[in-house]
């Protein structure tokens, strides 16, 4: 385990070139690995730009964790940029892509970032959209009280990704073309 390091290194705004600052930051989660957390946000443009890392080499993987419980929704879940989330009993896929950001948050937080993508369906979704995304803002909301069971999957391919918790199933993650 080593002490938490943070370093700012000037650069330019990818998309406006202003000059803004990179954070990059150690965090030791127990029981996981050490990490490196990367983040800059442009004042100018609103550009973000969030991504974890492992400090050490681990093998592609794919975790469950099943979830039963409100006490289920403090587990701790990091999410590097090339990890997939995928909660089945809600229609919920989250694929990787060009603007993917990584974190570290909880289960709670993984719903919550659902419910504002979700929201966005409000504003230009087809009445049928509209009423698909009702429904599942209360399945997430039967979610956090507990009466709505869910399992939540973390797939990714460079291994910087894993779920905290007791009773979480680890296997070698194998892409589904292979």
């Amino acid at each position: 385990m080593q002490a938490e390091t943070k370093v700012v290194v000037p650069g330019p705004c990818p998309c406006c070139n202003t000059d803004i600052e990179y954070l990059y930051k150690t965090e030791n989660i127990p029981y996981f690995s050490d990490i490196l957390i990367i983040s800059a946000i442009c004042p100018s443009c609103g550009y973000k730009f969030v991504d974890t890392q492992l400090l050490k080499h681990n093998e592609p993987a794919r975790y469950t964790l099943a979830i039963h419980t409100e006490d289920d929704l403090s587990v701790r879940v990091i999410r590097s940029m090339s990890a997939s989330i995928e909660i089945p009993e809600l229609g919920v896929r989250i694929d990787p892509g060009p603007v993917c950001q990584g974190f570290v948050s909880n289960v709670e937080g993984v719903l919550d970032r659902i419910v504002e993508v979700v929201k966005g369906a409000f504003r230009w979704g087809t009445d049928i959209e509209k009423e698909n995304a009702t429904a599942l803002l209360a399945d997430i909301a039967r979610v956090k009280t507990g009466t709505f069971p869910i399992t939540l999957i973390l797939e990714d391919p460079s291994g910087n990704s894993g779920i905290i918790a007791d009773g979480v199933t680890k296997e070698k993650y194998v892409p589904e073309d292979e």
